[in-house]
């Protein structure tokens, strides 16, 4: 069943707050959905794959591909919206165009077929970034990153609303009042 449920989605680089503001959401009692990457990293790490992007950068982006698909079309079916998502489909191609890796054509047509509402992008905070084990990129790598991901999200033609850099609490305030959710 379908409830035409609206799709928000928080793109960015790595360590940005995107994560935290889910979380924030979920104490919130909003739907959210939060990044897979990690999950498909640890599933990755238990076979003795270290870091299966690197390694495998296709392999890792097409399990990314079904999950992130799996999210969208499950989105469909939750009565309350907006659903929040961490991270969507056009991260896929943006991490893919970085490294120079060449991708099946199925990785635009999701890219075109399964759309966001709205996008909020978190801007690239140095004050604010963190490395820890499932991240492997440092500060000029997700520098990096965040150029691939605004030429990605431009390419599909988003409109992208940014996040303020402020205390989480402002985040979450700017993002409620925005959606008129407040």
């Amino acid at each position: 069943m379908d409830f035409n449920v609206s799709k928000i989605l928080f793109m960015g680089a790595p360590s940005t707050g995107k994560t935290s503001l889910i979380n924030a959401l979920k104490g919130k009692g909003f739907v959210c959905y939060e990044e897979i990457s990690r999950q498909v990293t640890q599933e990755a790490r238990d076979e003795g794959i270290e870091h299966l992007f690197l390694e495998q950068p296709l392999l890792f982006s097409e399990k990314l591909l079904e999950g992130r698909i799996r999210q969208f079309l499950s989105a469909n079916s939750v009565e309350q919206s907006p659903v929040f998502i961490d991270r969507g489909l056009p991260d896929i191609t943006a991490y893919l165009d970085m490294i120079k890796k060449p991708y099946p054509e199925r990785f635009n047509n999701a890219n075109q077929e399964y759309r966001y509402d709205i996008v909020f992008w978190f801007p690239f905070w140095e004050d604010i970034y963190t490395a820890d084990e499932e991240r492997y990129e440092n500060l000029n790598l997700a520098k990096t990153i965040e150029k691939y991901l605004l030429k990605s999200y431009k390419m599909y033609n988003y409109d992208l609303i940014e996040m303020p850099k402020s205390s989480l609490e402002e985040r979450l305030n700017f993002l409620l009042s925005y959606l008129n959710l407040t």
